[in-house]
């Protein structure tokens, strides 16, 4: 089996690899539909909302499409879809709402706390994420997982989003890392490992989805298995 075990700096995700977004997705939107008297089935919501989400996220890391336009497509989509009638003040209303009772959530995946337990003594810990600063903030900070990282490189310091290549260099900087001694984890197989491997550092794929992919490239299903190679 492949061993890091030579590495020194590690690289991570926040949601979808640590930070269990669409489960904390699930409790804001129910809390905010309470409040709102919406008659809307959750787990009807959430199975359009999932995947619009992380289609318009893609769009949003190539600037394809703006801040403003992910925080409102996503949501205009899935009440189109569902024949629920809103109108784009309240959408607007709804994201800034979202926004707020998001980071209030904090669940972790399986095993993160462990892992993070097991790693901190042995390796410097970074975060590199394309979300928004104020928010990755409170939900690193409500989740009790800030205290484990040296850095934190959100695209809004870096200026560029992943996969750009920029935004890793921008984080070796400020770890004082160099590429050799590096490795990025992270769910995105185009984000996270395409982008790292563009960027000359290794990369573990966090695959919970099973997402086949072209090329060869280490991978783990669950966190915890990160133990047998780091």
């Amino acid at each position: 089996m492949k061993s890091f075990q030579h590495k020194k700096h590690l690289f991570f995700d926040l949601d979808h690899t640590l930070w269990d977004f669409d489960k904390n997705s699930g409790f804001a939107f129910d809390m905010i539909f309470k409040q709102q008297g919406f008659d809307i089935e959750l787990s009807d919501f959430l199975n359009i909302y999932i995947p619009r989400n992380q289609h318009y996220w893609k769009l949003y890391q190539v600037n394809q499409i703006s801040h403003d336009d992910l925080r409102y497509y996503r949501l205009k989509d899935v009440f189109d879809a569902l024949n629920f009638e809103v109108s784009d003040e309240m959408i607007h209303h709804l994201s800034e709402e979202y926004i707020k009772y998001l980071p209030e959530y904090n669940h972790l995946f399986d095993g993160a706390i462990e892992l993070l337990d097991y790693l901190k003594p042995k390796y410097q810990l970074h975060i590199i994420t394309n979300g928004f600063a104020s928010v990755q903030t409170k939900k690193m900070k409500n989740s009790k997982i800030d205290h484990y990282f040296e850095t934190i490189t959100n695209s809004e310091m870096a200026g560029v989003k992943k996969p750009h290549k920029n935004i890793f260099d921008f984080a070796l900087s400020l770890a004082n890392a160099s590429k050799e001694e590096s490795v990025m984890i992270g769910d995105s197989y185009e984000a996270d490992i395409i982008g790292a491997q563009e960027a000359g550092i290794e990369a573990i794929f966090f695959n919970e989805q099973n997402i086949e992919v072209e090329n060869p490239v280490f991978q783990v299903k669950h966190l915890l298995e990160l133990k047998n190679i780091l």
